[in-house]
């Protein structure tokens, strides 16, 4: 009995340098995971990250540091490579079968972190135009123009060009017209130079431009480009106020604006 009893005081003995070695990687793995886990939960608070967001990846920075402080001291005392085989092969069926969950959750972090649109934002993104409505860590959520809701996986958001009409505070209005050939191009140009200004929105600068550019059927083909102030109107908006003033104007300025007659078909039978 005592010579059981000192084998297991020598072994105790010989095993202290490995406590002490492994209680000092434990606590650094502690201290490192709370620095890191600070670091990184400022930088998303300076990136104004949403809370929820930002208290994730610093709690799963903090736990990654941990987990690996642990396999290390326990290192001391036994081979844990069959351990980490045999996590690693469970980590990998999960990640197989989750594999769309998890490319989803990426994105959503990536989207929380970039930022390329808030809540609220008018956007375009794999072919749907509106506002985005709610983000979350797997998917974003839109109102189309035409009241539809659409729900977005993230990974297809981060796939796809972003159009982001919010952040734009200029638009560019295009409106293509048509005139007689009769017609006085500068006449016509000087025409919708004076009336563009009073369109809803319109900024001066860029200045606004009317360019002939196409010999049609029957008529000239001209652009009208100028600027609007995103902030005060829209492009539908200041396009409608376009359109209704230069009808008018050229009405009264006796500008023609051809269009094909179409003749009627007879009723069938006749």
């Amino acid at each position: 009995m005592e010579q059981y009893l000192t084998q297991i005081l020598d072994q105790l003995v010989e095993s202290i340098p490995n406590f002490v070695t492994a209680l000092v990687i434990f606590l650094l793995s502690l201290y490192l995971a709370r620095l890191f886990g600070n670091l990184l939960r400022n930088a998303l608070y300076k990136r104004n990250t949403s809370p929820g967001v930002t208290h994730l990846l610093s709690q799963t920075l903090r736990w990654i540091i941990i987990t690996f402080g642990i396999i290390s001291a326990l290192q001391r005392f036994f081979d844990v490579t069959a351990f980490l085989a045999g996590l690693g092969i469970l980590g990998f069926t999960v990640g197989f079968a989750l594999q769309d969950v998890m490319k989803n959750f990426a994105a959503g972090i990536i989207l929380l972190i970039q930022k390329p649109f808030r809540e609220g934002d008018a956007i375009t993104v794999a072919d749907y135009d509106g506002t985005v409505i709610a983000i979350d860590l797997r998917t974003t959520e839109m109102k189309t123009f035409d009241g539809r809701i659409v729900i977005l996986p993230n990974a297809d958001v981060l796939a796809h060009a972003i159009v982001n009409y919010t952040r734009a505070d200029r638009r560019r209005v295009e409106l293509p017209i048509g005139v007689a050939y009769s017609s006085n191009p500068e006449q016509v140009r000087g025409i919708i130079l004076d009336l563009i200004s009073s369109v809803p929105g319109f900024v001066s600068e860029p200045v606004p431009q009317v360019a002939f550019h196409t010999f049609n059927d029957l008529s000239i083909g001209l652009t009208v480009y100028f600027w609007i102030d995103t902030q005060s109107t829209n492009p539908i908006v200041a396009k409608d106020v376009a359109i209704t003033k230069i009808k008018e104007a050229f009405e009264k300025q006796n500008v023609k604006i051809p269009y094909l007659m179409q003749t009627p078909r007879p009723p069938s039978g006749e």
